[in-house]
C-alpha cells in the first residue's frame, strides 16, 4: 500500500497507508464515536465537506450493504480508520469497503493512531486537514488548508427534482419532506407509518408546499452552517406560519429555530456518534440518541412566547429540541430515525403522526 499522510492545520502530521482512491483531499476533520453503522456514516449527506475519523478501531467487517445506505453515494471528503477489514463477513455483503471507497472517488487513510488524533480534535476543536502523499506541504497546499471552508453544502446535497415515495400498504397521510441533505431512513420511518412522502428540493418556495395541501411537513437533516441558508430559513418561517404540522430533525431543527429569531453557534468539536444522552425537559427522562452535528441552537435565544427547549444534552447542556407554542411544530437535534443506532426516540415520528391526525 502507498504511504500517505494526514496533516492538520495545527501542524500535527500522521503517517499511514492509502485506502480508497488515489489523490489528495482537504476537508474539516471530525470524529464519530459510533461503534456500528459505518455504512450509514459514510453515506450520510450531513458529512459533506468533512474528513471523517472513526474512533472504533476496526471498520469494514460487514463489507458493503447497499440496502443500508442513507443516500445514493458518499458525500464526505475523506475517510480515516485505524484498521480496514480486508475480509468482510456478512450474508448481505456485496463487496469490500475499500473497493467501494475507490469506486466513489473517496480518498482515505488507515494505520494511524486514531485515538491520538481524536484527542487532538477534542481538545483543540474541529480543524482543517489534508490527506496527501508528502509530509511536507507546498505553499499552495498550505494556502488551501488554511482557507478551506464548507460552502453551498445544502444546495449540493439536496435532490434536484421532487419525487414521491409510496406509503407501505394503505395510504393514510401525505407528507412533504424538504430535502436539505436528507437521510433515507427518514423516508422509511414515514412510509412504514402509512405516509405517502413527496420529497422536495431545498429550493422549493414555501407557497408550493402549502398549496400542496399536505397533512404535514418534515424538515430533514443536512450539512454545513445553518445560518448560511437564508432562503431556506425564510421558507421555513412561512411554512410554520401556515399552522401545518411541522417536524424538524438536525439541520431542520436549526432552520426552524433561526426562522423564529433564535441563534445558532458552532460547537468546539460537535456531537457525532450513537451514544449521546438527551433529556426530555417535560418528563426528566433520558434517552440515548444518535447525533451528527457541528452546530447547535442556543436555547437561551428562543424568543419568549414562541417556544422552549424540549430536550437538552446531558453532557454539555446544549439544546437538543424545541417545542413551539405559536406554531404547530416541534424539532429535535438528534436522529430518531437512526439506523444503525439507538431506537429510543422513534416514538417522535408517532408524535408527528398524531399532530397530523388532529390538525
Amino acid at each position: 500500500m502507498d504511504k500517505v499522510y494526514l496533516i492538520l492545520a495545527s501542524g500535527d502530521v500522521f503517517e499511514g497507508t492509502s485506502i480508497g482512491a488515489q489523490g489528495e483531499a482537504v476537508g474539516e476533520v471530525v470524529f464519530t464515536t459510533a461503534m456500528t453503522g459505518y455504512l450509514e456514516t459514510i453515506t450520510d449527506p450531513s458529512y459533506y465537506g468533512q474528513i471523517v475519523v472513526q474512533t472504533f478501531p476496526l471498520i469494514g467487517n460487514v463489507g458493503v450493504i447497499p440496502e443500508d445506505f442513507e443516500s445514493s453515494g458518499i458525500r464526505l471528503k475523506g475517510y480515516i480508520v485505524r484498521d480496514l477489514c480486508e475480509y468482510p463477513s456478512n450474508f448481505r455483503c456485496k463487496g469490500k469497503l475499500g473497493d467501494f471507497l475507490k469506486e466513489q472517488g473517496i480518498i482515505g487513510i488507515q494505520g494511524i493512531d486514531t485515538r491520538h488524533l481524536t484527542k487532538i480534535v477534542r481538545e483543540r476543536g474541529v480543524m482543517n486537514g489534508i490527506i496527501t502523499s508528502s509530509p511536507k506541504l507546498t505553499a499552495a497546499q498550505k494556502k488551501m488548508l488554511k482557507e478551506y471552508t464548507i460552502k453551498g453544502a445544502v444546495q449540493e446535497t439536496s435532490c434536484k427534482e421532487k419525487y414521491v415515495v409510496a406509503a407501505s400498504g394503505e395510504k393514510k397521510r401525505s407528507v412533504a419532506l424538504i430535502d436539505y441533505g436528507s437521510k433515507s431512513n427518514i423516508e422509511r420511518e414515514l412510509v412504514k407509518r402509512g405516509c405517502e412522502v413527496t420529497v422536495f428540493p431545498c429550493s422549493t418556495p414555501a407557497e408550493e408546499i402549502i398549496a400542496g395541501k399536505f397533512d404535514g411537513v418534515m424538515l430533514s437533516n443536512g450539512p454545513g452552517d445553518p445560518a448560511d441558508n437564508v432562503f431556506e430559513i425564510e421558507q421555513v418561517r412561512k411554512i410554520m406560519d401556515s399552522k401545518l404540522p411541522v417536524f424538524g430533525i438536525c439541520l431542520g431543527h436549526q432552520l426552524m429555530a433561526l426562522s423564529q429569531g433564535a441563534k445558532t453557534s458552532k460547537l468546539k468539536y460537535g456531537h457525532r456518534g450513537g451514544n449521546q444522552p438527551a433529556m426530555e425537559v417535560d418528563t426528566g427522562r433520558i434517552y440515548v440518541t444518535s447525533q451528527n452535528h457541528g452546530y447547535a441552537v442556543d436555547g437561551s435565544t428562543i424568543p419568549a412566547g414562541k417556544g422552549y427547549a424540549s430536550f437538552i444534552n446531558v453532557n454539555d447542556g446544549t439544546c437538543e429540541g424545541v417545542n413551539y407554542t405559536k406554531a404547530n411544530a416541534f424539532s429535535v437535534q438528534f436522529h430518531p430515525e437512526a439506523c444503525a443506532g439507538p431506537l429510543d426516540t422513534r416514538f417522535l415520528f408517532d408524535r408527528f403522526i398524531s399532530r397530523m391526525e388532529v390538525k
